[in-house]
C-alpha cells in the first residue's frame, strides 16, 4: 500500500472588513481545513463563505477554536483554566457546527488554533479540557495535534482518533514548533537575490516529501528526528501559501504518496 497523507491549512480567519490569508486561492490543493469560529478570527459571514468554499472543492471541515484574543490572533498566550478552555472551545465548536448543519455538511475534525495549541502541546489540564469538550460534543470528531504530547495522550484517554500533524512552513526545534514570528528562511535557505520564491517553495515541497515518506525531519540545530505524519499543514496567511501547497501536493503525487482525507 502506498502511503497516504491529509493536506490541511488553517483558513476562515478574516473578519469584518479585514482579509487574512489566500482561503480562495488555497483551497483546490488541500483536503481539509480548519475554519476559524469568530475567537481569534473568522465571523458569522466568514465561517458560512468558508464552509461554501470548502464545499466546493469537497474540502472536509473542521473547527479551528482560539483564545479570545482578536486583536493578538490568538497568538498570545493566556491565564485561562482548564474550565474555562473547555466552555470556549465548546462554544466555538458549536458555532461552525451550526453553520455546517445549516449547509448540510458535517465537521470532521478539531484542531486548536495558535498559542492554545501551543500551551495544549505542554500542558495536560489544558489538553483534557480541549478534549473533554471534543468528546462531550461528538466523540465521532478527530482530533489535529502534533504526536507525542500531552495532546495526543489526552485525546487517546478520551477515546478520540488523532490525526498526527506536520507544519511544512514552520521550523521544528529541539523543543518544539517555532510558530510565531518564524520566517520561512528559518525553515530553508532562500535562493539569489531577487529570486527567492522558487527554492523556498520547492524546499518546503521536498521536507514534507520526506517526513511523509521516510519519517524524517531535520530540526534547527541540524538534528534530524523521526515523526509519525498524518497531515501536514500550510497556513493560508503564510505568504506565497498557495504556491506552497500546490508544490507539496504535486511533490506528493509524484513520490507516490496518495493525498486525501483522514480515513
Amino acid at each position: 500500500m502506498p502511503p497516504a497523507i491529509d493536506l490541511n491549512c488553517d483558513m476562515g480567519e478574516s473578519f469584518g472588513l479585514y482579509s487574512i490569508g489566500a482561503d480562495a486561492a488555497i483551497a483546490p490543493f488541500i483536503t481539509s481545513a480548519n475554519l476559524g469560529c469568530g475567537f481569534h478570527g473568522g465571523d458569522p459571514r466568514v465561517m458560512r463563505e468558508s464552509i461554501e468554499l470548502c464545499k466546493t472543492h469537497n474540502v472536509a471541515i473542521g473547527a479551528h477554536p482560539g483564545l479570545p484574543d482578536l486583536a493578538g490572533f490568538g497568538r498570545r498566550r493566556m491565564a485561562v483554566s482548564p474550565n474555562e478552555v473547555r466552555d470556549m472551545v465548546t462554544y466555538q465548536i458549536g458555532a461552525l457546527a451550526a453553520f455546517a448543519h445549516a449547509a448540510g455538511v458535517k465537521l470532521q475534525h478539531v484542531k486548536p488554533h495558535g498559542a492554545l495549541y501551543m500551551m495544549a502541546l505542554e500542558d495536560d489540564a489544558i489538553s483534557d479540557a480541549i478534549c473533554e469538550a471534543v468528546a462531550r460534543f461528538d466523540p465521532g470528531l478527530m482530533l489535529f495535534t502534533t504526536a507525542g504530547l500531552a495532546t495526543e495522550r489526552a485525546a487517546k484517554k478520551r477515546g478520540l482518533r488523532v490525526v498526527r500533524e506536520f507544519f511544512a512552513d514552520r521550523p521544528l526545534s529541539p523543543n518544539g514548533w517555532v510558530m510565531f514570528g518564524s520566517k520561512l528562511t528559518d525553515i530553508v535557505a532562500p535562493g539569489s537575490p531577487g529570486t527567492p520564491e522558487p527554492p523556498i517553495t520547492a524546499g518546503l515541497a521536498s521536507r514534507a516529501t520526506r517526513v511523509a515518506v521516510a519519517g524524517k525531519t531535520t530540526l534547527t540545530d541540524g538534528s534530524e528526528i523521526r515523526m509519525k505524519v498524518d497531515t501536514i499543514c500550510v497556513h493560508s496567511d503564510t505568504p506565497n501559501s498557495p504556491a506552497i501547497m500546490q508544490a507539496v501536493l504535486q511533490a506528493l503525487v509524484v513520490a507516490g504518496v496518495e493525498v486525501r482525507k483522514p480515513a
